[in-house]
């Protein structure tokens, strides 16, 4: 992946040659995990766009989701201000980073109560993100038979034919006074949206940021 080899030079290593790195779900938003980084690992994380660390316990490279499947493909790296902490952004291709199966290492609540804030706000619409997640994944891990993948080859005039057709069905459903058809029309049209955000490069989240500045 394309970086800055100024910013590179930047990074603070603390006296054992490592820096802490964030992981945070690029569609989400969610905190995934913590692990640390030398700069050994941090050149394999930039040569092949997925998240590799260094184990203090077992004092070696360890490449994220080589043996579970939890691959951490990475879109974007941050450095803070201080140029000591990493901010990995990531696609997780299994929807998960914790060892222990839960999607987030943070899945224990220490104070405050579930749904409140922005983290809250996204639960209910989680489906959205999972599914977005999906045909970001598609389009880096190609799968055989695969419907997203096909749009993805075919490009921006069949996914914006796909988008016109499934709007007219959702007209049909609602003129037909059929709720459940209305239901399926618009999930399928719901789908085909989310292609077309996923190929504009626009998080889902960015919608919900603009519908809140309208109410």
């Amino acid at each position: 992946m394309e970086y800055d080899t100024a910013l590179l030079k930047e990074v603070v290593f603390d006296t054992q040659g490592l820096v802490p790195a964030i992981l945070q779900d690029v569609t989400t938003g969610q905190i995934l995990m913590m692990a640390y980084m030398n700069q050994e690992s941090l050149a394999k994380t930039l040569e092949s766009g997925e998240a590799w660390f260094y184990s203090r316990s077992r004092k070696e490279l360890w490449h994220k989701g080589e043996t579970s499947g939890d691959i951490q493909q990475v879109v974007e790296i941050s450095l803070d201000c201080d140029g000591d902490t990493l901010l990995l952004k990531v696609i997780p291709a299994s929807g998960k980073a914790c060892h222990t199966g839960e999607t987030s290492c943070f899945h224990r609540r220490l104070a405050g109560k579930a749904g409140e804030g922005l983290e809250g706000e996204r639960e209910g619409y989680g489906i959205l993100d999972e599914l977005y997640r999906v045909i970001l994944d598609r389009k880096v891990h190609p799968k055989e038979g695969s419907y997203t993948c096909y749009l993805w080859e075919k490009g921006q005039d069949k996914i914006l034919k796909k988008v016109g057709e499934e709007t007219a069905e959702v007209i049909i459903g609602s003129k037909n006074n059929s709720k459940d058809e209305v239901i399926y029309e618009a999930a399928d049209l719901l789908y085909h949206l989310l292609v077309l955000l996923a190929w504009h490069q626009i998080d889902p989240h960015e919608l919900m940021a603009e519908l809140a500045k309208r109410r």
